[in-house]
């Protein structure tokens, strides 16, 4: 029963790893029009992956959107399928384009971290019991390049950070719900708070709490991703953080 459902898991983890194009985001240069500029960091939750029939460009229900509807902001939705906070790292340190987005960014959401996770289980696939001291063993590494990640972003601005920690994107007859929830409180989500208390400006937003028990709501069916309503909620709770209206 664990081969199957870690099997399922790494089928939906290698779709989304290898959506690595950045063509999407490389469709504005970075330049400013003068409106107030909400920038968007991450992967394909930033994305609004498979939201649509296509997945081309960054879907108009992915949070980033949402969070903007009534407000007067500009969205760049920099997420890109697939990407680690190595990914992201690189691309602040040497992408024109990230970095004028960024210096540009009144607000900034910042939502990554869980294709790093999903390489460990891909590498674990056969031995799930030791994923915990795995993902335990990986963290340090997640924590260094976070903090490498916001101190990028600081030399670039000083705009209020809103940093989603990781919700359970297991339905609740999964029994990887559980062995998650366990993860995720103990040992992931502390990390991404960890590293929010280390630098100003920085808030949570709680997607781990926000989602509780609701996967079949917040969550597609036969994947990790959330649904529209689920994208709702990201706005929502990242709306709250930035003090948005």
């Amino acid at each position: 029963m664990k081969r199957k459902f870690g099997t399922t898991f790494l089928t939906i983890a290698l779709t989304g790893s290898l959506f690595t194009t950045t063509a999407f985001a490389m469709e504005n240069n970075g330049q400013s029009n003068g409106n107030i500029e909400l920038v968007s960091l991450g992967d394909s939750i930033t994305f609004g992956y498979n939201l649509g029939i296509k997945n081309g460009e960054p879907s108009s229900y992915a949070f980033p959107y949402l969070i903007a509807e009534n407000t007067n902001l500009e969205v760049r939705d920099l997420g890109v399928p697939g990407w680690t906070t190595k990914n992201l790292l690189k691309a602040l340190k040497n992408d024109n384009n990230f970095r004028n987005s960024i210096n540009q960014a009144d607000y900034i959401t910042l939502d990554i971290g869980n294709n790093d996770l999903l390489h460990v289980l891909k590498k674990n696939k056969d031995n799930l019991t030791e994923i915990p001291s795995v993902i335990d063993s990986m963290l340090p590494a997640l924590s260094q390049n976070l903090n490498e990640i916001i101190k990028e972003v600081r030399s670039l601005s000083d705009a209020p950070i809103v940093i989603y920690n990781f919700y359970n994107p297991y339905q609740i007859n999964n029994p990887l719900h559980y062995l998650s929830n366990e993860l995720l409180t103990k040992s992931i989500n502390p990390v991404i708070a960890k590293v929010a208390r280390k630098n100003k400006n920085i808030k949570i937003a709680d997607a781990f709490n926000a989602f509780d028990k609701n996967q079949a709501v917040y969550v597609r069916k036969g994947d990790i991703h959330p649904t529209i309503k689920g994208q709702e909620v990201l706005a929502l709770i990242g709306k709250n953080e930035l003090g948005l209206k």
